[in-house]
């Protein structure tokens, strides 16, 4: 799923995205609380109206943004056994964000998904902040499975058709930690889960081993999503663990820093080594600058049937925006074919084993 964090898939609109075959996106509660506020976005009809979409739509909790904000910049606010109170720059104001406040705030954007409010850490942090970190997750995951069924329990209309709510998973690479997170929030019960903390250690590399420790300790009925995984080849390696779900800014990032996802031949084997079956073109490259060949012959994208690497490249260089947008949907489309690739190839061998 797409991140449109800020409530938009950078430069595209949801005609964009539904033309490149994306299902399923995920937005940030905790940004849209900052801005434009959750009462405009009710006021908007909600969420899904407010972005035009019609698809499915999870709502992060901002358990990731505390890291990424708070952790890095103390400035910013802090994080304590309540929540995380923030100062946004842009106000003097500050704001409790709890797992109560986090939990109503999806339940009034009206997504599909929701997440608890966890304490994000990275694989490096020190023991006892991996140890704070699960506490407050726990604490949290069972105050938001309150507040969440005393929500659904209030509305009539939401009994048959309520969103899921997945609790999210911490322990850094401990896998005590992890363990003991896992057995709480599973005695708390939740529709899916989240593989939290960050998952690429201190050399940019997956932390594959705990990834897949993590998978392993819940049980294969529950979906299990990937947090912030998005590189094509951490998520066919994420797959092959189990995960099913998978959201990151990655592709979209790239694309429009120009930096493109090719399949390197017409029938992809996943199975193989991922420079087999993974390309990137990078469009400052002057050696596009007099290509006519599309970036894909395989794409039915827009980009890659209407337009030439070498317009491309020339737009890449002038900073155009529809560089951007084209170059967006591409990897979107991309992306979309690699996890229908995926689907199909987890189906193929359920069948074989059935």
């Amino acid at each position: 799923m797409p991140d449109a964090t800020h409530g938009v898939v950078r430069v595209t609109g949801a005609d964009d995205l539904e033309s490149a075959g994306v299902r399923i996106l995920m937005t940030n509660a905790f940004h849209l609380m900052l801005r434009p506020g959750i009462s405009a976005v009710r006021t908007l009809g909600g969420a899904k109206p407010f972005l035009g979409w019609n698809g499915i739509l999870a709502t992060d909790s901002g358990g990731f943004q505390a890291y990424s904000l708070i952790r890095q910049n103390s400035t910013y606010g802090h994080i304590d056994d309540r929540g995380l109170l923030i100062r946004p720059e842009a106000s003097g104001e500050k704001i409790l964000l709890g797992p109560a406040k986090a939990i109503q705030n999806q339940m009034r954007l009206g997504g599909d998904i929701l997440f608890c409010l966890d304490d994000c850490t990275h694989p490096g942090d020190a023991q006892s902040e991996q140890e704070a970190s699960v506490r407050r997750t726990i604490a949290w995951a069972r105050e938001s499975k309150k507040v969440f069924s005393d929500l659904v329990a209030r509305q009539p209309q939401r009994r048959t058709s309520r969103p899921l709510l997945f609790g999210v998973i911490q322990g850094g690479r401990d896998q005590r930690l992890r363990r003991t997170c896992t057995d709480a929030l599973l005695e708390i019960g939740f529709d899916g889960f989240g593989y939290g903390g960050w998952p690429i250690d201190e050399q940019g590399q997956l932390v594959r081993d705990i990834l897949e420790f993590t998978r392993e300790l819940v049980p294969r009925e529950f979906p299990m999503h990937a947090l912030g995984v998005g590189h094509p080849a951490s998520i066919v390696e994420c797959a092959r663990m189990g995960y099913m779900l998978f959201d990151s800014a990655l592709p979209t990032r790239d694309a429009r820093r120009g930096r493109i996802y090719c399949f390197a031949d017409d029938k992809p084997n996943l199975s193989a080594d991922t420079k087999s079956w993974l390309a990137f073109l990078y469009m400052r490259d002057e050696r596009h600058m007099k290509d006519s060949r599309p970036l894909s012959s395989v794409c039915p994208g827009p980009c890659c049937t209407r337009y030439s690497r070498g317009y491309l490249h020339h737009l890449h260089r002038i900073e155009d925006a529809l560089f951007s947008r084209l170059a967006t949907i591409h990897n979107l489309i991309f992306m979309r074919r690699l996890t229908d690739l995926l689907r199909e190839k987890q189906t193929a061998k359920a069948d074989r084993d059935e």
